[in-house]
């Protein structure tokens, strides 16, 4: 897989999913008036907003589904892009290599997917979904959905894992700047020190 050069020879590494395509994984599980609606999908966060009332209508109309159920499903999805788009242009941890496991426990319909393998985080030219594709076919899995949910777990995982990332870039930063401020004293404060300590 392709690697990014070492953290010497570039800056901060900004908040991106380590993937080919920038996409946002969804998961939604609403119940309301004894009807319930779960899916699992990826969004665009570049998409306008306009876009999921859209999708919420589309959606709520195909399965026949309450009309409240716009309003719960739009307001998920905002939730949830909000979150994500929260973590951009944040530092992420870079420490050079950095291979991580990804693990694979799913039952789509009658197919039951467990499995276990390393994903390269600096191979930004990766795709979940051409590996899901390829991971089926040499399984020989013809149900069409088993892909995108391998995909999309893929996905989740990569999501998490980038995201702790940012978070142990923030504690080093402020670990940082604690030890800057106790290293720093004031030249006013020590002469005052010095003063009182000759009495």
């Amino acid at each position: 897989m392709k690697a990014l050069p070492s953290s010497s020879s570039k800056g901060p590494v900004k908040f991106k999913m380590p993937t080919r395509e920038n996409l946002v994984p969804i998961r939604l599980d609403i119940e309301l008036e004894e009807q319930r609606y779960k899916d699992a999908f990826t969004w665009n966060p570049t998409d306008p907003d306009s876009e999921i009332t859209i999708f919420a209508k589309r959606t709520v109309k195909d399965l026949k589904l309450p009309p409240p159920f716009i309003m719960h499903i739009v307001q998920s999805i905002q939730t949830q892009l909000a979150e994500f788009r929260s973590y951009e242009g944040q530092d992420m941890l870079y420490t050079g290599d950095k291979i991580v496991p990804i693990k694979l426990d799913l039952r789509v319909n009658n197919t039951l997917i467990k499995d276990q393998f390393l994903w390269d985080m600096n191979n930004f030219d990766s795709d979940p979904e051409d590996f899901a594709k390829t991971f089926c076919d040499d399984l020989g899995i013809q149900d069409p959905e088993v892909g995108p949910a391998v995909a999309f777990a893929i996905r989740e995982q990569l999501y998490e894992t980038a995201v702790q990332s940012v978070a142990a870039a923030r504690e080093i930063r402020m670990s940082k700047k604690g030890r800057r401020g106790a290293e720093y004293v004031p030249a006013r404060f020590l002469s005052q020190v010095l003063s009182y300590s000759c009495y």
